[in-house]
C-alpha cells in the first residue's frame, strides 16, 4: 500500500514536509485506540530468534533506525511501533541551530536516493534531554548521536562533544560520535590521526568515570581510504572506543540513475540510499577482515531490501540501521526483513 498509494502522495509534497507530515500522521493513527492497535499488530513481529545481545545491551532485534531521522526525540514513541530493535537520535549538539538554508534535502528517485544537506539542524541538548525523560516503549534500545555546533571551532570540539555526554548520559544506552557528516564545515577533519584520537580519549576518560560507563561507538564516512580505515582502527584500539558505526553519506555521486545536470543543480550535500549500499559493505568488510570479526560493528548505508540487509549482516556487522530506503520501499520494510532472518 505505501509504494502504490501513499508513497506517490508524500512525494507530492517537498521532502522535509513530507517528513514531518508522515511522523505526526502516524502519530495520529497511533493514538485512535482501536486503528492504533491494528496499526501496531501488522507492524508487529516478535521471535527471541531476532534478540541480539551486544555491549551489554539486549536488541530484541537488529534492525535500528539511523540518526537524523528523529534528531531532537520528538518520535522515538511514535517509530517504535514500526517494530525497531533501537532507534538512535540525534545528531545533537550543545546549542539549537538552524542548519543549513533550505532547500536542503532532494530526493532522487530513480535511483532511490537522497542528497540532504541539513547541518545538524536540532533543538540542542537541553529540549532533547527533556524529551528522552518520557517514557520509553519497552525494550527499546535508545542511542544518542552526538556531534558539535558549527560556530565552534574544530580546537573546541571537545568541548561540544563533552557537553552532549554529559546531559544525555543518564537518558540513552550508548553514544555515537558522528565527526564524518559533510555537512558542517571541516567537520571531517576530525577523523584525522591526532584530532581524532585527542577527541575519543577526552570521552573515554569521561566515560569510564561514571560507575556504569556507557558504550561509545563512532560513526565514520564511506569516503576513507583503506589507510585512513586501518589509522581508525588503531585510535580504536588505543581508545578502548566499543565499535564502528559504517557509514555515514558520502560526497561521492557514482551510481546515480538521474541526469548529470539535475544532480549538478542540486549542489553539496551527502549521498545516501541505495547507491551508497556497494560502499558501505566493503568498509563493513574491510573493517571485519581487518580485526578477524572481532570489532563491533552497526551497518549502514542503501539497505533497501531484506537482502541487502542480510549482506550487512554477513560482511560483519552485528547489528543494521535504515533511514532513506524507509522513505523508499516504506515500513513494512522492517518486518520484511525479519522475516528473512528468521527464515
Amino acid at each position: 500500500m505505501y509504494r502504490y498509494l501513499l508513497k506517490p502522495i508524500f512525494f507530492l509534497f517537498s521532502p522535509e514536509k513530507a517528513h514531518y507530515f508522515t511522523v505526526f500522521a502516524f502519530k495520529f493513527v497511533l493514538a485512535i485506540p482501536v486503528l492504533g492497535n491494528v496499526v501496531r499488530s501488522y507492524y508487529r513481529l516478535e521471535d527471541t530468534r531476532l534478540e541480539r545481545k551486544f555491549l551489554g545491551l539486549r536488541f530484541k532485534n537488529p534492525i535500528g533506525l539511523a540518526a537524523g531521522f528523529d534528531k531532537d526525540g520528538r518520535f522515538y514513541q511514535t517509530m517504535s511501533a514500526l517494530g525497531f530493535g533501537f532507534i538512535e537520535v540525534g545528531t545533537v549538539t550543545p546549542r539549537a541551530q538552524s542548519g543549513n538554508p533550505q532547500p536542503r534535502l532532494f530526493r532522487l528517485p530513480k535511483s532511490k536516493a537522497l542528497i540532504n544537506r541539513m547541518g545538524f539542524n536540532n533543538s540542542g541538548a537541553d529540549p532533547l534531554v527533556t524529551n528522552l525523560k518520557k517514557e520509553r516503549p519497552k525494550g527499546l534500545i535508545i542511542g544518542g548521536n552526538i556531534g558539535k555546533n558549527k560556530n565552534t571551532p574544530n580546537d573546541r570540539a571537545v568541548d561540544d562533544y563533552a557537553q552532549c555526554f554529559d546531559q544525555l548520559f543518564p537518558y540513552v544506552d550508548y553514544f555515537v560520535v558522528n565527526v564524518s557528516s559533510p555537512n558542517t564545515p571541516n567537520l571531517r577533519a576530525l577523523q584525522e590521526k591526532e584530532p581524532l584520537t585527542k577527541l575519543l580519549q577526552f570521552l573515554q576518560d569521561l566515560n569510564q568515570a561514571k560507575s556504569k560507563p556507557k558504550p561509545m561507538l563512532l560513526k565514520i564516512a564511506p569516503d576513507l581510504t583503506n589507510e585512513q580505515l586501518d589509522d581508525i582502527l588503531e585510535i580504536i584500539d588505543n581508545t578502548g572506543v566499543d565499535g564502528i558505526i559504517a557509514t555515514n553519506t558520502t560526497i561521492g555521486r557514482e551510481g546515480l540513475q538521474e541526469d548529470f545536470s539535475q544532480v549538478a543543480e542540486i549542489g553539496a550535500g551527502g549521498l545516501s540510499g541505495q547507491p551508497l549500499e556497494q560502499r558501505s559493505t566493503e568498509v563493513i568488510r574491510y573493517l571485519s577482515k581487518q580485526t578477524n570479526g572481532e570489532l563491533f560493528i552497526i551497518g549502514v548505508g542503501g539497505i533497501h531490501s531484506p537482502q541487502s540487509a542480510i549482506e550487512k549482516l554477513q560482511a560483519g556487522a552485528a547489528l543494521v540501521q535504515i533511514y532513506t530506503g524507509l522513505i523508499y520501499e516504506g515500513p513494512s520494510l522492517i518486518k520484511r526483513i525479519k522475516k528473512s532472518l528468521l527464515k
